[in-house]
């Protein structure tokens, strides 16, 4: 259960209102028509074998923003269109990765990653170079 409030708002009322909200639909499914997954994930019900799989190379805001950054979308396991070669090895691609999570530092995407690790993977660590392998 994702239980972060830090979006909430602080004001005494208005997070009365939410907090009640919350605890009302917490339990709801997700219906959403924009996601991040596969249809088939769920169908088939595999275990994922790396974090980067799971977590990095279906995520566009992820590496969009590498990209931004003048990143090669290549280094971090994303084929190019129009064919030729690409990082492969999930843990080069994850040490990449924590090497450059600083970008995301205040986003809602490392708010949204920071608390899917310690929300669903019980891990409180922030990804660095110097985590990446534990992390992993």
């Amino acid at each position: 259960m994702f239980t972060d409030m830090t979006l909430f708002p602080t004001e005494g009322k208005l997070r009365e209102i939410a907090l009640e909200i919350y605890h009302y639909i917490k339990d709801l499914p997700i219906i959403s028509p924009h996601g991040h997954t596969d249809p088939k994930w769920f169908a088939e019900n595999k275990a994922f074998n790396n974090p980067v799989n799971l977590l990095i190379t279906p995520d566009h805001y992820i590496y969009r923003m590498f990209y931004s950054q003048g990143l090669a979308l290549e280094d971090f396991g994303i084929s190019p269109k129009g064919g030729g070669s690409y990082e492969t090895d999930p843990h080069i691609i994850w040490k990449k990765v924590a090497k450059h999570w600083y970008l995301f530092a205040g986003t809602q995407v490392g708010l949204w990653f920071d608390a899917q690790l310690k929300n669903v993977f019980g891990i409180s660590e922030t990804l660095t170079p110097d985590t990446a392998d534990t992390i992993y």
